[in-house]
């Protein structure tokens, strides 16, 4: 009787670690993806690794970039600028790389002091963690501040919560073959009348 009922209790759990998750139980996972309120990102394509700051008090992403040159491409406006970081992938060197690309959009950023200005945005990838964003940056110098990269609500809100006591929760270590979450597939603010 006892081995009858030892059986029925392990064909159950057995069942039970096979069970495939329900959408519930996948929601509640991705919401235990908790980050730091700096990370470190890998620019795909590059490699370079720099220090991210999660700004919740900004909509759009900023990425530090000099030296941009405004250029026509089949029709298309370009933009051709220089990224200078200090690289943290382990010997902390500065090292820099120029890119072009298509102007994604102009934005009108409202400084803290009430001051405008119009910048280019530009989609770029970046790795954090396991995965690949592409990601609507707005390009400004941004030499006099700490970080190189801050992350605005329009990208966090994909990446899970931010833990403003916790930072470098997690390395980059992206496959090549990673999916990657492209804008085209969100909604950025515009399109939900924020």
């Amino acid at each position: 009787m006892i081995l009858r009922y030892s059986a029925w209790i392990m064909l159950v759990l057995s069942l039970l670690a096979s069970t495939p998750m329900s959408a519930q139980e996948k929601e509640e996972k991705e919401l235990q993806s908790v980050l730091g309120w700096v990370e470190l990102a890998e620019f795909v394509g590059w490699g370079a690794i720099a220090k991210v700051k999660m700004d919740t008090g900004a909509l759009s992403s900023s990425l530090h970039a000099t030296d941009l040159e405004y250029f026509q491409r089949n029709g298309d406006e370009w933009v051709r600028f220089t990224i200078k970081i200090e690289d943290q992938r382990g010997k902390e060197e500065w090292v820099q790389q120029a890119f072009e690309r298509p102007v994604y959009r102009f934005v009108k950023i409202i400084s803290s002091n009430g001051d405008g200005n119009r910048r280019p945005s530009v989609l770029m990838k970046l790795c954090l963690g396991g995965e690949i964003y592409e990601e609507q940056f707005t390009l400004n110098d941004r030499s006099d501040l700490t970080y190189p990269i801050l992350f605005g609500r329009r990208t966090i809100e994909h990446l899970g919560f931010i833990d403003v006591t916790r930072t470098f929760t997690t390395r980059p270590h992206c496959k090549p073959d990673a999916p990657v979450h492209a804008i085209e597939n969100r909604k950025l603010d515009e399109d939900i009348g924020i």
